[in-house]
């Protein structure tokens, strides 16, 4: 029972987790406008990894896609592959952990099979945590770098200029949620697959032939007596001794001359 449970409850962290990356990946806010220096401002621009918004005062936003791929920075096409590599990997998990439920009975399936369809979800709901982790802090990581020398070039000589500088948006925090869960519910996933697995006996089956006559024992109750049964068995086996061997100790048997 507590196997299904860890492996169920796995299964609902994981479609949570997957679910948050597919929503990370396509919100727009991975970046937004800072304004500590500049709190009332007509134009507030964020951007995401698809396309850059603009949102006016008066509730109006406008959306424009990049048109390009190799004009954009290769850090920033890595942070979407990495994206992209875990929501592939999550949805494949996803499609695999749901034949090895071991509340779904399909067909003859045995408790092996389920049990390493079970450890395969479960590492590609690892693998595709760690990618959302790894790109998330990658672009927080470009972020954090372009903030401070945007903030450098700020107080450069003796007139202060504003630029425009961006921070932690939404979608990043998403992501960096999304990738735990995605992590901690792979983790269940592998530990309830050393449940699903059949134990296997160490013993092994010898057989055993005795060399020579085979001899069997009865046992017996042992009955209380008073020595006269004993006495009288000893006294039968005595004379049939005595009977059967001659005087010098050996016994005798029966010759032609016997008969004569």
């Amino acid at each position: 029972m507590s196997v299904t449970i860890c492996q169920s409850l796995g299964f609902v962290v994981s479609v949570l987790g997957v679910g948050g990356i597919i929503a990370a990946t396509g919100m727009d806010m991975w970046s937004t406008q800072d304004l500590y220096n500049n709190p009332v401002t007509a134009v507030y621009n964020y951007q995401g990894l698809w396309r850059t918004c603009v949102r006016e005062s008066s509730g109006f936003t406008e959306c424009r896609s990049y048109f390009t791929i190799l004009g954009l920075p290769a850090m920033f096409q890595a942070v979407r592959a990495l994206m992209i590599v875990g929501i592939v990997l999550g949805a494949i998990g996803l499609l695999v952990s749901i034949f090895a439920l071991k509340c779904i009975r399909i067909g003859n399936m045995e408790d092996s099979a389920k049990a390493n369809m079970t450890l395969t979800s479960g590492i590609m709901f690892i693998v595709a945590g760690l990618c959302a982790i790894a790109g998330v802090s990658v672009f927080a990581n470009m972020l954090v770098t372009n903030f401070w020398m945007s903030t450098a070039n700020m107080y450069q000589g003796s007139m202060q200029t504003i630029q425009t500088r961006y921070t932690f948006g939404s979608a990043l925090f998403v992501g960096w949620v999304a990738g735990g869960l995605s992590l901690v519910g792979g983790v269940m996933m592998c530990i309830a697959c050393r449940g699903l697995v059949p134990e296997e006996t160490n013993y092994k089956a010898v057989s055993y032939n005795a060399s020579g006559r085979n001899i069997s024992y009865k046992t017996t109750p042992y009955k209380a007596g008073t020595g006269y049964e004993s006495e009288a068995k000893s006294k039968k086996i005595s004379t049939y001794d005595d009977t059967a061997r001659s005087d010098d100790g050996k016994r005798s048997y029966p010759s032609k001359y016997d008969y004569v």
